[in-house]
């Protein structure tokens, strides 16, 4: 099972997100099996921009992590996302991000896997802890004691 967080802070944020988890599930490999309940939180890193919309999905799939990078980045573009101009954290019609893949740990230049700030966030932590209470991190960290360590 991998895990995808989702955000987004322009335009209709429930309907892009919406059609997000639309796309993905359409997707050749992946199958959407839970989808968490949508919050609106702070930004975090730069914070002058609109509140977002966060949330999380369950994902099977039997493609490798790189290969579920890349549809998440094509469903990014195509639900309007731009990178060039933007600042890091800045303002997004659509943020994927791969939070989690089964157990697996991966530290390369283009994906680190889990994501490497998943442990600071509460925005990621509260839905994967609403999707399933009992997950764990591959270091064998439970996400509900991150969250609980966040309060």
């Amino acid at each position: 099972m991998a895990y995808v967080g989702v955000g987004s802070n322009l335009g209709d944020r429930e309907s892009t997100l919406r059609q997000a988890l639309e796309l993905l599930d359409s997707e050749p490999g992946i199958r959407v099996v839970a989808v968490s309940s949508l919050r609106e939180t702070d930004p975090v890193g730069y914070e002058d921009q609109p509140p977002f919309l966060n949330g999380a999905c369950a994902v099977e799939t039997w493609l490798a992590p790189h290969e579920l990078l890349s549809r998440l980045l094509a469903i990014e573009a195509r639900l309007g996302r731009t990178r060039d101009g933007v600042p890091r954290y800045g303002p997004r019609t659509c943020d994927l991000d791969l939070l989690l893949y089964g157990q697996e740990t991966l530290e390369e230049p283009d994906l680190v896997v889990p994501h490497p700030r998943l442990s600071e966030r509460r925005f990621a932590l509260e839905p994967l802890a609403e999707l399933d209470p009992d997950l764990a991190l591959p270091d064998g960290r439970r996400v509900r004691d991150l969250l609980a360590r966040l309060e």
